[in-house]
């Protein structure tokens, strides 16, 4: 362990492996080096053996081997789409190493264009994408014809989806780049809308702002980067003429759009103006994300609720202090195929994007969750879908940030005299009948007709948050393209041959 080895890293695993061995039914740790090994095998954290050797045939390397303890995880599984997402990053910072899992191997040739590639699949880029790599630095990026801006951003091969100072460098030195080049002054939404990039940084003792290291704090950062990013964007667009012409052509197209939006923009802030001096339908907290000094802003949360009624019985039961409800009038405008103006021509919609404080990046997003909590029926599935929709169409970011999540609320509850038991499928429900004697079970038909000393157990746990984790960028577009789009004959064929109908 010394600056050598470790000079860009973001940690030196010791707490993570204290506690991936603290939760597991076995773990092995063996380091293999130069033909010497030495081994450690540990049971439920406490160790039980170690033993060492001169003679190996094994490749230098580290091998790490646990079981996840089933008295703690109960009946647990792997999410096989997050490891091998990891492995597909790991893969595109490292171009040219191999990494195998369950038989399939991950491999980048190219590194950070192929990122954007796979986040692309079948939707072209409006050019060859700008790709730079240096001792430090590496980035690429390129303009589709999507709304907003996406950013995968990594620190000493840490992904940090919440961004931070070296994203908000390379945002800043793109802007510069391009403004120098076209000798023009044009805006940093001009710039950045449609925008795909990916930036990774090698930083000697980065500082996060969180345990989870998921956003960049490092305020030396900055400099070098802007500079470093600005002059390569200059250079490529000096000697790619061709492709300088396409990405000019882009950033004048978003702004004549800004500007035709200019006045609908207006327009909305107005209506806005005249209903109320703060927000309909929202009921805000006290600390929120952007509250830069804010000691608990990393818990701020705004519930997405359906009516009135649900919303009612969140307001009793939630922490004022870090939790927002917001309810719904009812089924928001599905916004699939529909221009930015959409947003601000519905009231609902640009409310939501005013309480979110999203309009123009998420710089000022007010919270860290924004959960969408509708009831476990069709309709309720539906006002789901259509919020994501909303978001994955004009906001993607906010999603891939991993910032959007689910509210699990229960189906049924069984319950006699001594116990209470909440489920979430027909299978639990049919469990807990045959746990508890004498009981009662009560379907719930919405999220109003759980009360609000019931409502803080699923509104105060994390447990019951899932967090909406996007594939690639493509699988997005035709998941919506299909299910939220026109009725084709694609779709008509999928429903009847998954119809499932009760026989009477």
């Amino acid at each position: 362990y010394n600056d050598d080895v470790f000079q860009f890293s973001v940690g030196l695993n010791g707490v993570g492996n204290k506690a991936v061995n603290a939760l597991s039914s076995n773990f092995e740790v063996a380091s293999f080096r130069d033909g010497k090994f030495r081994r450690a095998t540990f049971v439920r954290g406490k160790k039980t053996g170690e033993n060492g050797g001169k003679e190996t045939k094994e490749r230098s390397g580290t091998l790490i081997r646990f079981e996840p303890d089933p008295e703690i995880f109960g009946d647990f599984e792997w999410r096989e789409e997050y490891l091998e997402h990891r492995l597909r990053y790991y893969a595109f910072l490292n171009s040219g190493l191999i990494l195998e899992y369950n038989g399939e191997k991950f491999l980048s040739k190219n590194g950070l264009p192929d990122l954007l590639a796979y986040e692309l699949g079948d939707e072209m880029a409006l050019y060859e994408p700008i790709h730079c790599k240096l001792d430090r630095l590496e980035f690429s990026f390129a303009h589709t014809h999507a709304y907003g801006e996406n950013y995968f951003s990594f620190v000493n091969g840490q992904y940090t989806n919440d961004g931070g100072t070296h994203q908000s460098a390379f945002r800043e030195g793109v802007l510069k780049g391009v403004n120098e080049f076209a000798k023009n002054g044009f805006a940093g939404e001009d710039v950045r809308d449609g925008f795909i990039g990916a930036v990774a940084v090698k930083v000697q003792d980065p500082v996060f702002e969180s345990q989870t290291k998921n956003k960049l704090g490092s305020t030396d950062v900055r400099s070098w980067v802007v500079t470093a990013v600005k002059e390569q964007v200059v250079l490529w667009l000096h000697k790619n003429k061709e492709d300088a012409e396409k990405l000019l052509e882009k950033v004048k197209s978003n702004q004549r759009v800004r500007k035709e939006l200019s006045a609908i923009k207006k327009e909305a802030r107005e209506r806005a103006k005249k209903v109320a001096i703060r927000i309909p339908k929202l009921i805000d907290c006290k600390v929120h994300l952007c509250d830069d000094k804010g000691k608990r802003r990393e818990e701020s949360t705004i519930f997405l609720t359906e009516g009135d009624s649900a919303g009612g019985a969140m307001i009793q039961a939630r922490d004022v202090q870090t939790q927002a409800i917001y309810s719904l009038k009812g089924k928001p405008l599905n916004t699939h195929g529909l221009g930015r103006e959409a947003v601000y021509k519905n009231e609902e919609l640009y409310n939501i994007m005013r309480a979110l404080g999203i309009e123009d990046d998420l710089e000022r997003l007010r919270y860290n969750r924004v959960v969408i909590a509708t009831d476990a029926d069709v309709d309720g599935m539906h006002i789901r879908n259509l919020l994501l929709t909303y978001f994955l169409r004009f906001f993607e970011e906010l999603v891939s940030s991993g910032h959007v999540f689910i509210l699990d609320t229960p189906i049924f509850r069984v319950r006699n005299k001594q116990q209470t038991i909440y489920c979430y499928s027909e299978a639990e429900r049919d469990a807990a009948v045959l746990e508890l004697k004498n009981n009662e079970v009560t379907r719930f038909k919405g999220l109003g007709e759980i009360s609000p000393r019931e409502f803080k157990q699923f509104i105060c746990d994390d447990d019951h948050l899932r967090r909406v984790v996007l594939g690639s960028m493509s699988d997005v577009k035709e998941a919506l393209d299909f299910f939220m789009g026109k009725n084709t004959p694609a779709r008509k064929e999928y429903i009847i041959e998954h119809l499932i109908a009760d026989i009477a």
